[in-house]
């Protein structure tokens, strides 16, 4: 997942091949947003890994590698047309 700073928060995510781009986006107003993803689904390894985190929130943009389920996988490469409706705060 790649995140950057404009206008909030935005999460895009991307193939293995870190070029391809899924379909769908994340807008968040918050930051703790990203770190409650990255809590969830995050792969951490150790406190490097978080500082990285808490350094790219800093700069307004990083990314990080999410181990997602197929479920979230397959939800990421449809459009978020499933989402629209619904509160992103």
């Amino acid at each position: 997942m790649y995140y950057m700073l404009r206008e909030g928060w935005v999460c895009q995510f991307l193939e293995e091949d870190l070029k391809t781009a899924l379909p769908h986006r994340l807008h968040f107003k918050d930051a703790e947003k990203i770190r409650r993803i990255v809590d969830m689904v995050g792969n951490f390894a150790n406190l490097q890994d978080r500082q990285a985190l808490d350094y790219g929130l800093n700069i307004g943009r990083g990314g990080v590698w999410l181990q997602l389920t197929e479920e979230q996988y397959a939800l990421l490469k449809t459009d978020g047309s499933w989402m629209r409706g619904k509160s992103r705060s």
